[in-house]
C-alpha cells in the first residue's frame, strides 16, 4: 500500500513535517487514541484503540513523524454476538501494546467486556495469527507485556474505571498469565501503563487524571513489583495542548528518547504529540520544562524522509479495499463485494431501522484541519427502502447524504442533527456525493448529477464524537424495509489539509 501524498491540498504546512527539519505538533493530526509505539531497527511500528471499528491499523514510519498504514492485527471480534449485532459501541479494543521479543511481533488488548487477547506476527503488515483469548474476564483495561532480560515475562494493566495498575507473572510465550497479579500503584484515573527497563530501573510510564484533562507520570523501581517512585512528567502547564498523555517511550538507535501520546480534540478525535525526551537522574522528562512542544526539531532517525501520510482515498479498482477503511462492527462479508462489479464498491443493503443499526458501514478517520470528501454512486441496483450515500459516524445524532428508494423512483435526501431534508427525485444513474468539513467540524452536504455542478442540501452542522472516538466519513447501505437492493460505490476521493 502506498502512502498517501497527493491528497494533502494546503500549500502551507499547519501540521507534521515541515519540511525544513522541524514538525509541528500534532505529527499525526487524526484520531489514532491511545497510540503505542515500538522501535525495531530503523523502522517504527504504531497501534492505536479502535474500539467498535474493525479492524486494527498497523502503522509505520522511518522518523516518528511522517507515517502509512501497512497492514491490519485482526478484520473482527468474534468472541460476542454483540459485534455483530451492534451494540458493541464503546466496547472492542482499548489501548493496545505493541511489542518484539525473540523475531516476532506482539500486539495485546482488551475489551471491557471479555477479556483480554494477543496476536503475533513475524511481519508487522501481516498476516497476523488469529487472536488468542489470554484471559477470558470483564473489567480489564490497557494492556502491556514485558519480557525482562532474566527469562521472566510480565503484564501489566488497569481495570475498567482507571485504576489500579496491576503486574502479572505472564509466560515466556505470552500467551497465557500464570499468578492473580499484584497490585503496585494506585493513582487517580491511573491507566494506559506501559512497562520499560532502563539502567536497572523498571519505568511504569501511565497517565493520569481522565482523557480530557489528564497529565503524564512515570513510576520508577528497581523491582518490577514496587516500591514505586513516582514523578510527573508532562502536563498542560500554560499551552493550550489539553491532556497531553497515554502513549509510548521510545528510544533511537542514536540514544535520542522521544515520547508519543495523544491529546483529545473532541469532533477529530484523539491525535497524536510527539515530545523530545531528556534523561536527568535516571528520570524521563518530556517536552520543554515538562510542557507540550508545538514546533520542534525532527528526531535524527538518519536522513530526511518523504512527507507521508495514512493513506484516505479509494478508486475500489484492486483486489482488496485499502487498509485505511474500517467496518463499524463487524462486516457481512458475503454481503460486500470488489469483484461483484470490478472497479466498484457493492454493499448489498440488509434491513436496518437507523444508520446507527446498518451493518456494511464502511467508515475510515477523519483527518487534517480540514477536508472534502466525495463519492461515485451508481443506482440502478437499489430497491425499495433502501438508502445509500455518504454518512458521518461519531454519536447518536445522524448526518447523511444519499438516495432513498421509494417505489420505483430515487430521491436525494440528507440527514444533519436530526433535521430531514428532501431533495429532487433523480433519474440519472449516476449521483455524486460531497461533503465538506472545516477546521471547526462543520460540515455542509451536496450532491450532483454531473460531477461538475454541485447543490447544497441542508444546512451546515456541526459534528459529534461519541463512544470515545472522533467523527469519521463513512459509506453506507441499507434497507428500512427488508433485505434487498445493492449500492454500487464507484470511487472515494478525500482531500484534506
Amino acid at each position: 500500500m502506498q502512502p498517501d501524498n497527493k491528497h494533502y491540498k494546503s500549500a502551507v504546512r499547519k501540521w507534521g513535517d515541515l519540511g525544513n527539519g522541524f514538525y509541528r505538533n500534532p505529527v499525526l493530526n487524526s484520531d489514532y487514541s491511545d497510540p503505542d509505539v515500538i522501535r525495531v531497527g530503523g523502522d517504527f511500528y504504531m497501534v492505536c484503540s479502535e474500539f467498535h471499528y474493525m479492524g486494527m491499523p498497523v502503522l509505520h514510519s522511518k522518523d516518528l513523524v511522517n507515517w502509512t498504514i501497512i497492514g491490519r492485527v485482526y478484520d473482527s471480534l468474534k468472541h460476542d454476538p454483540k459485534y455483530d449485532n451492534m451494540e458493541g459501541y464503546a466496547k472492542g479494543s482499548w489501548a493496545p501494546a505493541i511489542r518484539y521479543h525473540n523475531g516476532r511481533f506482539y500486539v495485546y488488548f482488551c475489551t471491557p467486556d471479555e477479556g483480554l487477547f494477543m496476536s503475533t506476527a513475524t511481519d508487522p503488515a501481516g498476516p497476523w495469527s488469529p487472536l488468542h483469548e489470554v484471559v477470558r474476564v470483564a473489567g480489564w483495561e490497557d494492556p502491556c507485556p514485558f519480557w525482562d532480560d532474566d527469562g521472566n515475562a510480565y503484564l501489566g494493566h488497569s481495570t475498567v474505571g482507571a485504576g489500579p495498575i496491576i503486574i502479572h507473572k505472564m509466560s515466556p510465550d505470552g500467551t497465557k498469565l500464570l499468578d492473580d497479579g499484584v497490585i503496585v500503584y494506585v493513582g487517580k484515573i491511573a491507566e494506559g501503563t506501559k512497562i520499560y527497563k532502563r539502567n536497572g530501573y523498571y519505568y511504569l510510564i501511565i497517565p493520569e487524571g481522565g482523557v480530557k484533562t489528564g497529565w503524564q507520570t512515570v513510576l520508577r523501581s528497581k523491582s518490577i513489583y514496587g516500591p514505586y517512585e513516582r514523578k510527573v512528567v508532562l502536563q498542560t502547564g500554560n499551552t493550550n495542548i489539553n491532556g497531553p498523555h497515554q502513549g509510548a517511550l521510545v528510544e533511537l538507535e542514536n540514544g535520542e528518547s522521544w515520547f508519543m501520546h495523544f491529546q483529545d480534540t473532541g469532533i477529530l478525535g484523539r491525535v497524536c504529540h510527539l515530545q523530545p525526551v531528556t534523561w536527568v537522574d535516571n528520570w524521563p522528562l518530556m517536552g520543554c520544562d515538562g510542557e507540550p512542544v508545538t514546533v520542534y526539531r525532527k528526531p535524527r532517525a538518519g536522513k530526511e524522509y518523504e512527507r507521508t501520510f495514512p493513506q484516505t482515498s479509494d478508486e475500489f479498482d484492486g483486489p482488496e479495499l485499502g487498509l485505511q477503511w474500517q467496518w463499524n462492527h463487524n462486516p457481512v462479508n458475503e454481503r460486500w463485494s470488489l469483484s461483484k462489479r470490478p472497479g466498484y464498491l457493492t454493499l448489498e443493503a440488509m434491513y436496518a431501522e437507523s444508520l446507527l443499526k446498518a451493518r456494511n458501514t464502511l467508515t475510515q478517520k477523519l483527518i487534517g484541519e480540514k477536508g472534502t470528501a466525495t463519492t461515485e454512486l451508481n443506482t440502478e441496483n437499489l430497491k425499495n427502502g433502501q438508502r445509500a450515500g455518504l454518512a458521518f459516524l461519531g454519536g447518536t445524532q445522524e448526518n447523511w447524504i444519499g438516495i432513498v428508494r421509494e417505489g420505483e423512483s430515487s430521491y436525494i435526501k440528507a440527514v444533519t442533527a436530526g433535521i430531514r431534508y428532501h431533495g429532487p427525485e433523480i433519474e440519472t444513474p449516476n449521483v455524486w456525493f460531497r461533503a465538506e468539513i472545516d477546521l471547526n467540524g462543520i460540515t455542509q452536504f451536496y450532491f450532483s448529477t454531473d460531477n461538475e455542478n454541485f447543490i447544497q442540501l441542508g444546512g451546515p452542522c456541526r459534528l459529534e464524537a461519541g463512544f470515545w472516538k472522533g467523527a469519521r466519513i463513512a459509506l453506507f447501505s441499507y434497507n428500512t424495509v427488508m433485505d434487498g437492493g445493492r449500492a454500487d460505490f464507484n470511487w472515494f476521493r478525500y482531500e484534506f489539509e
